[in-house]
């Protein structure tokens, strides 16, 4: 079977690799390069911490445990990390944590309350401010440095004899008979099954196709699909896990690096005029890194680093053929590092094997069949960055 993958982010090169190692003819095509979309500006946190939707949660516990599993398969430097989270309160936030925590702790979700000491050993280099009230620690989250990720899993998968070329999909023609790809340059890539994983650019492919895929869309100021990232380049600092703390979210990056989510400062990034490295969004996350440093003295340099978001309209996750004669499987996800490995695993056996995964049971695109935009039921929760 020839399979041609669209999109080579973090769920595209997993769905490659996968699809490589049970012997099928893969094709991966991207227009920009491996993991220079989406996958390239997110906080890469691995979690199931706020997914309120059961199905949903179920869905990204077994996205962590996979996680493990693929990490002892991948040559290469290691690129999870299964380092654990912690998150802190303040007065104004300390009864949304304790109710969060008591949630997951219902769930059997490993989460528990743990001192200032316990939490400074776990979190290496870093300050806890002395106006914080409570402190969670959540030992089976984690973390992805996805450039690596993608390199590696790229790497697997063309061992495997994957081949992988940049190309500008245009247009899909799926047929009875087999599936087209039409680049730009005009040359015709035909197979037996495409997988659209081209993120935020999922709609408007799969309308090429007579797909409808409804995403968030919206790109403007303060949209919610926009989202800043910092990246540190000095100092260096020990930071041993994920932390969520009033005003920054903190993760580890190579070299004693670190990523910065601020994400009440979304709401005044406009794409169409970023923010400028002197300016008050710059200034404000620098403030705020600086309060969590050992020596708050030290003055940071931070890149500032523009994202959007790949988000289906009801914000959950889109796996599956589009009708039973199609020959397009769409996947898409707002919680794709969390998911790739094991949505790569399972969409490749569904592909392969034409049996349904019970966890992708609930993600069909079909859900969407005949559904105005405005009768397309939104989870507020799963909508908003940060509960990714």
């Amino acid at each position: 079977m020839k399979v041609i993958i669209i999109g080579a982010g973090v769920l595209g090169v997993s769905v490659a690799r996968q699809l490589a190692v049970a012997g099928e003819d893969v094709l991966l095509l991207d227009r920009r390069g491996a993991g220079t979309g989406t996958s390239a500006t997110t906080f890469a946190w691995t979690n199931s911490s706020r997914k309120l939707d059961p199905d949903y949660h179920r869905l990204n516990l077994a996205g962590m445990e996979e996680h493990a599993r693929l990490a002892g398969q991948l040559r290469g430097v290691p690129s999870y990390f299964s380092s654990g989270a912690l998150q802190w309160a303040d007065a104004a936030s300390e009864q949304w944590l304790a109710a969060n925590v008591e949630r997951l702790q219902s769930l059997g979700y490993p989460a528990h309350w743990v001192t200032p000491g316990e939490a400074t050993r776990i979190a290496g280099d870093v300050r806890i401010p002395a106006t914080t009230t409570a402190i969670a620690h959540f030992p089976s989250e984690g973390y992805v440095l996805p450039d690596l990720f993608v390199g590696t899993s790229l790497a697997d998968a063309e061992r495997h004899g994957a081949r992988y070329e940049i190309g500008e999909v245009v247009a899909i023609d799926d047929r009875p008979d087999g599936v087209s790809v039409i680049l730009a340059q005009g040359e015709v890539c035909k197979g037996d099954r495409v997988v659209l994983a081209a993120g935020r650019w999922t709609e408007r492919l799969a309308a090429q196709a007579g797909i409808d895929v409804p995403m968030v869309t919206d790109a403007g100021r303060g949209a919610q699909t926009v989202g800043l990232l910092g990246y540190t380049r000095s100092p260096e600092l020990e930071l041993r896990c994920v932390i969520h703390s009033p005003g920054l979210n903190l993760r580890p990056s190579a070299g004693g690096h670190a990523v910065l989510q601020a994400l009440d400062l979304n709401a005044g990034v406009d794409p169409e005029d970023p923010p400028s490295a002197d300016g008050d969004i710059a200034s404000t996350l620098a403030r705020r890194f600086c309060a969590l440093l050992p020596d708050p003295s030290r003055a940071p340099r931070i890149d500032l680093r523009l994202g959007f978001r790949s988000l289906p309209a009801d914000g959950h996750t889109v796996a599956g053929y589009a009708s039973a004669q199609s020959r397009v499987y769409c996947l898409v996800s707002h919680s794709g590092v969390t998911l790739a490995p094991l949505l790569g695993r399972l969409v490749a056996a569904e592909i392969t094997t034409d049996q349904e995964q019970g966890l992708l049971r609930s993600f069909r695109p079909t859900r969407f069949a005949g559904a105005g935009r405005s009768d397309i039921e939104v989870d507020q929760r799963a909508t908003s960055l940060g509960e990714q």
